[in-house]
């Protein structure tokens, strides 16, 4: 059982309120730069992982424990509940997802099974209540989007293109929208799950979304995702989106009824902003320069710590994953110098 007293710095940002210091935590902040994680991956799979829920909560532990990260997300994979779907799919090894058998016509999707979360995903909801015991932290949950799970689901893969899907969408929009209904339904069930379990906020993957313009996103998309996140603001947690390349997807994120937008590293603070951008926003340092010198990245991490606390609703993370050629070392200093910088200009203030 835990002692420590609870941080709740994250969950006030999230919300606009004021908080000590700016939050931190990582996107990827569990895996393969930690050696402790590899030694576990010598013996077990990232699935396999998953399935144990002593395992999986050691390893989503590991960056509160190393980095002093204010909040903890669950280690899980965006595929987890897809196997439930009667899909069959293998996670490989610098590849990422497969799927032996992707979805092509109408009668493809019909044969996709809702999620049971008790009987499908029993493991997760015991991750998370273990969690939820050793934590002084918030727990986030997370889920992949519809979008970007169908992208798997009908390339059979990852893709550089996504060609397979565009034509999908575009050639078979009846499909195509049963599809995002089916995907939509299990995303609540599994968010719905992961809060009642304990998650303390919620954030959505749509990782692959900004190969789409504004126009089609709106159409084909958007409708799933108001009827997504209009479902989890029942549930009275935060709710954070987030997709990499999606900056002039911004202003149709800020249209849903959200609470944390995140940004990927190619769209500053500044300019999400002046877009009109209200809501709280997380990120975005180029995940690479953690990889460069020191100085170079305590001059880009100054940058965006003044343009986020311009505003009371700011979260700092990185604009994607942690890379796993980067040193432990280096997250343990950039999270300590974001928290003592922030409070020096709140103290400032």
């Amino acid at each position: 059982m835990n002692t420590k007293p609870f941080n709740h710095n994250f969950l006030k940002a999230c919300r606009g309120e004021e908080h000590s210091h700016t939050p931190v935590w990582y996107m990827r902040q569990a895996g393969r730069y930690q050696p402790e994680y590899r030694k576990i991956r010598e013996k077990y799979s990232l699935f396999e992982i998953t399935h144990r829920p002593e395992v999986c909560a050691e390893v989503t532990m590991l960056p509160v424990k190393q980095l002093d990260v204010d909040a903890a997300i669950l280690f899980a994979d965006i595929m987890t509940p897809i196997p439930s779907m009667g899909i069959n799919v293998e996670i490989k090894s610098s590849i990422g997802p497969v799927i032996d058998n992707p979805i092509a016509c109408k009668e493809d999707v019909e044969k996709l099974k809702p999620l049971n979360p008790a009987e499908d995903i029993p493991y997760i909801l015991d991750t998370i209540k273990l969690l939820r015991e050793q934590l002084s932290v918030p727990l986030i949950g997370f889920a992949g989007a519809p979008f970007t799970l169908a992208s798997y689901l009908i390339e059979g893969g990852p893709s550089r293109n996504y060609y397979k899907t565009k034509a999908f969408m575009h050639s078979n929009p009846e499909a195509w929208h049963l599809l995002m209904d089916k995907l939509g339904e299990m995303t609540i069930t599994y968010l719905q799950a992961q809060i009642q379990a304990g998650a303390q906020a919620v954030q959505i993957f749509d990782s692959w979304v900004g190969t789409l313009n504004a126009q089609d996103y709106a159409t084909f998309v958007a409708p799933i995702m108001q009827r997504i996140l209009a479902k989890l603001a029942e549930e009275n947690v935060p709710k954070i989106m987030f997709g990499v390349g999606a900056g002039h997807l911004l202003q149709e994120w800020n249209k849903l009824p959200l609470d944390v937008i995140g940004l990927d590293w190619r769209t500053s603070i500044k300019a999400a902003r002046q877009q009109g951008i209200t809501k709280t926003v997380q990120g975005n340092l180029d995940p690479g320069l953690l990889l460069a010198d020191w100085p170079v990245l305590e001059k880009k991490t100054k940058a965006i710590l003044e343009q986020g606390m311009e505003n009371p609703g700011f979260i700092f993370n990185l604009g994607h994953g942690v890379y796993p050629q980067v040193k432990v070392e280096t997250l343990q200093r950039l999270t300590a110098f974001v928290h003592e910088y922030s409070s020096r200009i709140k103290r400032s203030l």
